[in-house]
């Protein structure tokens, strides 16, 4: 390091470190390559415990400080302390200075000895990208006005500092975050300024920067700036004042707003909570399809209790409890349904969803010769290429496509061991004797034979031909008694579906369009609509 003169005073680049020691070589040569003679350089290490002390070590000509870890301010404080330089330049160890930096700053101090600082631009390096942006805002009057509307610095390496601006201010320990733009703001409101588009240094962004975490950056950079408000004189220092404001929401916002969109991990709830005043149908959105255990938590710890009602009724939140007394009905506050056919002429009822579903999941075990109540449209619908042989069971003889004729509770003319599998759906319940028709079903089967069962849970009753029939409705429970008396208990699997959602549409008559698979694939024990059986006959033993 070469003596300094009044051409080339004395510049102190101060280097606090936190445990990257790794990048540290990097920082140094970007020094060292400077065409400025007289620098010197202080690493504050602040309780590191990588290789910091042992990379300083490597050259004789950095000064190395040590302090126990109390943060990026304190560091820089306790650089300025042990400086001796006129001039004073703040690098982060996993930054660098670009070529000629320190010759282009001290010159604009050496040219104007009263500026406070001297700023320039700055190239982001986007190291998962391998990217560099360069950024460099033009701005050459109003000083404290442009900085009241936000950081036009942006790199807290672009800047040298004249020694004497220090005896005034220092960094605030308190901060987090953006306690450089607290300490430009304090300074370009009494001291003159200067700022320049020469490109002075690098930074590097990686997943360690503090900035990444947004919503704290937000917060920060708000409380910063309004420490200014109560010093405004001007109207136009006031109208400066409103606009950063809005400027630095807007920014953050959209920050959040395009991390959220690349998809690399979830947002958080105070990403979405910063985001809500910019793009609220946008949070909402997103609230609706990724409503984690945390959101739902925190949703109805900071909504009120009619934003909680306002949002359970778009879907975004399904945990929304109203107080006694204030339960709003809406359409359903009637004692009639909206439809006494069971949903059939409002789109169809829901209940065949959940039978559809079973049948769906059961379709390989329809195959062979089946035998089906009624009509043999599921047997044909599931089945498919695997039915060999349909058959149909009905009770009145004049229906010309069944083959046997009579009731399942009593029914010895169908022969023994004959079908692969009964499809016996929503018809148990309208047998008086619906043990002995469990009995047939098991007599007709093949051993290895499959009886595929539905019965109606929760249910209105039928007001027209099947009035005087409906006789039961079944529970998981009971089925599992029932079904082993007949089968072997383990070869049954029972099946529940519905909530109290599903279960009061169903009784209101709602059509099946009128509710979502999402709110029909909920199920809760409390609410059974259908239960469905599936028993296999044993073979006999040898």
């Amino acid at each position: 390091m070469a003596a300094p003169t009044p051409a080339y005073p004395l510049v102190s680049v101060i280097i606090p470190c936190y445990n990257h020691g790794r990048y540290l070589p990097e920082a140094f040569a970007s020094v060292w390559q400077q065409d400025y003679p007289a620098v010197e350089v202080v690493v504050v290490d602040d309780g590191s415990t990588d290789t910091t002390r042992a990379v300083t070590a490597t050259d004789p000509r950095v000064k190395y400080v040590y302090q126990e870890n109390q943060g990026l301010s304190a560091a820089r404080n306790t650089g300025i302390d042990h400086s001796t330089g006129q001039y004073l330049v703040f690098l982060d160890a996993d930054d660098w200075l670009l070529p000629d930096a320190l010759k282009i700053n001290a010159g604009y101090l050496i040219q104007n000895p009263a500026l406070a600082f001297v700023s320039g631009g700055h190239d982001k390096v986007f190291t998962a990208l391998g990217r560099i942006k360069q950024e460099a805002q033009e701005v050459t009057t109003d000083h404290y006005l442009h900085m009241l509307q936000g950081n036009y610095i942006g790199m807290h390496a672009t800047v040298m500092y004249q020694r004497w601006v220090f005896d005034a201010v220092r960094y605030d320990p308190t901060l987090r975050a953006c306690e450089d733009y607290d300490v430009y703001l304090r300074i370009a409101r009494t001291h003159p300024v200067a700022h320049h588009t020469h490109r002075i240094a690098a930074y590097r962004l990686h997943d360690t920067n503090m900035s990444g975490n947004i919503p704290m950056m937000l917060r920060t950079v708000l409380a910063v700036q309004a420490r200014q408000q109560p010093l405004l004189r001007t109207d136009a220092e006031k109208q400066a004042y409103a606009h950063g404001q809005f400027v630095w929401k807007k920014y953050y916002s959209e920050e959040i707003y395009y991390k959220i969109m690349a998809g690399a991990k979830p947002a958080t709830l105070a990403e979405l909570t910063t985001l809500l005043s910019l793009k609220p149908r946008f949070v909402l959105r997103y609230i609706l399809q990724h409503q984690t255990p945390m959101i739902k938590k925190t949703i109805k710890k900071i909504t009120p209790n009619s934003g909680l009602r306002l949002l359970h009724k778009v879907g975004a939140y399904n945990q929304y409890m109203p107080a006694i007394g204030k339960v709003d009905l809406g359409d359903f506050a009637r004692t009639t349904p909206f439809s006494t056919e069971f949903g059939y002429d409002r789109g169809g009822p829901v209940d065949r969803y959940y039978i559809e579903k079973f049948l769906t999941q059961e379709a390989p075990s329809i195959k062979g010769r089946i035998l089906e109540i009624g009509d043999n449209e599921y047997t044909l619908r599931f089945g498919k290429t695997q039915v060999l042989h349909s058959d149909i069971l009905h009770v009145d003889a004049s229906n010309p496509h069944a083959t046997f004729i009579g009731d399942l509770s009593n029914a010895p003319h169908i022969p023994d061991n004959t079908f692969d599998c009964v499809v016996l759906t929503q018809t148990l319940h309208l047998i008086y004797e619906y043990k002995q028709a469990l009995a047939t079903c098991h007599r007709i089967l093949k051993p290895g034979g499959v009886l595929l069962l539905t019965v109606p849970g929760i249910t209105p009753i039928d007001h027209g031909e099947w009035k005087k029939t409906w006789y039961w409705s079944f529970t998981d429970s009971a089925l599992h008694r029932l079904m082993a008396e007949t089968f072997p208990s383990d070869s049954l699997t029972i099946t529940s579906y519905g909530n109290v959602f599903i279960a009061t549409a169903f009784l209101y008559g709602l059509g099946l369009q009128e509710v979502t698979p999402a709110q029909l694939d909920v199920y809760d024990p409390q609410f059974q609509v259908i239960n469905a059986v599936k028993a296999v006959k044993a073979y006999p033993l040898a």
